[in-house]
């Protein structure tokens, strides 16, 4: 299977600026999501940016860098723009690793590919991981992901779905007895595989009702009718660097296991 990583990288942030360049343990971070992708099977490693900056940080590493427009509003339309500009086929797979994902596990970069090579039924693949306590469940900045029996989302959301109805608190314990452990909540992991076809819809596409509810981007394929495979990530997935607390997280974590 030949698959494509794809890491946009925008210098600006509003909670963390400069992201990309933040030095965790003396490499910068788009350097450690460069180098875990590249120890995934993907034949090639992109990073997209808009920032000369950050061309000439990875140029500097000896990365691959692809210089895409300004103007996007979401690393779908980034990626997009890096498909067209390499031509690649409409079959070819693109796995979208973030740029603020510095630990993140090679082998879930290749579990995601994997699936939607698999799957010909989906146009995007994705992965989840359960949910543990009642006030992840709640809390809108996690978000949720329902599955049918074959893996197929039904809907992502910021609210706490599937909702056991008659039961007010330990809704989780009270999930997995209900319905025999079959159902427990699953978090969204944020990383895509795409195939170019879809990449090419995505872009042509209005912002969907329920995307811009729910600022959910991933919304806008299911609302066009795209299905998207989901499956458990195979190996923990750190959480993404949003803020000086999270990098400062993320370098403990290094700390200790000396990546």
């Amino acid at each position: 299977m030949d698959f494509t990583v794809v890491i946009p990288a925008r210098f600006s942030s509003t909670r963390l600026p400069g992201k990309p360049l933040k030095d965790i343990a003396g490499k910068s971070m788009i350097q450690r999501v460069y180098e875990q992708a590249k120890k995934s099977q993907a034949g090639q490693v992109i990073v997209a940016t808009d920032d000369q900056r950050v061309a000439d940080a990875v140029r500097g590493f000896g990365g691959e860098v692809c210089m895409t427009s300004a103007d996007h509003k979401s690393g779908t339309d980034r990626l997009q723009e890096v498909a067209s500009q390499y031509g690649f086929s409409d079959e070819h797979i693109i796995v979208n690793v973030q740029g603020d994902e510095p630990l993140i596990p090679p082998e879930v970069i290749d579990q995601v590919a994997e699936n939607l090579a698999s799957c010909q039924a989906a146009g995007v693949a994705t992965l989840c991981e359960p949910i543990e306590t009642d006030s992840d469940f709640s809390n809108p900045n996690i978000v949720k992901v329902v599955t049918d029996n074959q893996g197929m989302a039904l809907y992502f959301s910021r609210a706490p779905v599937p909702w056991p109805r008659d039961h007010t608190e330990n809704r989780i314990k009270a999930m997995a007895a209900v319905t025999a452990s079959v159902i427990v909540p699953m978090r969204h992991i944020g990383i895509y595989a795409y195939r170019v076809a879809t990449l090419n819809h995505f872009i042509l596409w209005p912002v969907a009702p329920i995307e811009a509810l729910e600022c959910l981007e991933q919304l806008r394929f299911m609302w066009n009718g795209i299905r998207i495979h989901v499956a458990e990530a195979m190996a923990p997935v750190p959480g993404g660097v949003d803020t000086d607390e999270d990098l400062q997280r993320v370098i403990g974590l290094l700390d200790k296991t000396s990546l």
